[in-house]
């Protein structure tokens, strides 16, 4: 029987949820494609270069980091040389991680906080808004953030204000649990997250992390997780669509099997 009110369907989706059963709504194919094609990566113009390693921690950027001051990086773990190219370059960075004592390098342009960032403040966490009026409270001009916080990326960024967003001028964002967009409600919670950043900003550059593979269903393919560039709007002074991956700088993440961002994720050459 089909059950057309969603208000009878929702009490009866609660209602045999404590069996046992598995009653996830799923994702319709349309909304998903559409998700997909939202983020499909313009060319951008000023071109890409790439910063840190030539392997996991190191992302391609807009060759347009001339005048950005400071940067944000969250999410240290035990590879520090993304941030080492920046402050080698005269950039301020502030890093965070709770889960580390310190970066895996020192120098001199570093200020590390031992706490994770989310959408609260409490003794283990601090929001972004919150650590950046730490430091730099008063300035207004652009910033860069590089971020790996294993799936606080969410959280962390539905909570950042307005200001703060549209202050920086390139976000590098490894974004995971992608194969969860099937869920209707995951997909609901990811769409305002993307949408959110899509007012500000354009995404330039798409790489899938080949350490955990991808998903197939409904003719897409989901890899589980990616890093994703950002790039302000403001920047962008012709807006073309990306049509060629990977790029030559781009290099796998693992010594597993690489891993090709799937077609579904860019405008392909017809």
């Amino acid at each position: 029987m089909l059950i057309k009110s969603k208000t009878v369907r929702g009490a009866l989706l609660r209602a045999i949820g404590p069996l046992g059963i598995d009653v996830t709504e799923r994702t319709e194919s349309l909304a998903l494609g559409d998700l997909l094609r939202s983020l499909h990566p313009v060319n951008c113009t000023v071109g890409l270069i790439r910063v840190g390693p030539d392997g996991d921690g190191g992302y391609l950027v807009p060759d347009d980091i001339e005048g950005i001051r400071y940067a944000f990086s969250p999410g240290v773990s035990d590879e520090s040389g993304f941030e080492t190219d920046l402050a080698d370059r005269g950039m301020q960075l502030f890093l965070a991680d709770k889960s580390v004592d310190a970066p895996a390098e020192k120098h001199a342009n570093f200020s590390f906080d031992k706490k994770f960032v989310g959408c609260l403040s409490d003794e283990s966490f601090m929001t972004l808004d919150g650590w950046k009026n730490r430091y730099i409270a008063d300035y207004r001009g652009d910033l860069l953030l590089q971020m790996d916080i294993e799936g606080f990326e969410y959280e962390t960024l539905m909570a950042a204000s307005a200001e703060l967003m549209s202050q920086f001028r390139i976000m590098l964002i490894e974004v995971h649990f992608l194969e969860q967009l099937l869920s209707r409600p995951w997909f609901d919670l990811v769409s305002r997250f993307f949408r959110k950043l899509l007012a500000t900003h354009s995404v330039v550059h798409i790489h899938p992390n080949n350490c955990c593979g991808s998903v197939k269903t409904m003719g897409l393919e989901l890899p589980r997780i990616m890093e994703f560039t950002f790039y302000r709007n403001d920047r962008i002074t012709k807006r073309e669509y990306a049509t060629q991956f990977p790029h030559p700088l781009d290099a796998e993440n693992t010594a597993k099997a690489p891993l090709v961002l799937p077609r579904c994720w860019y405008r392909a050459d017809s």
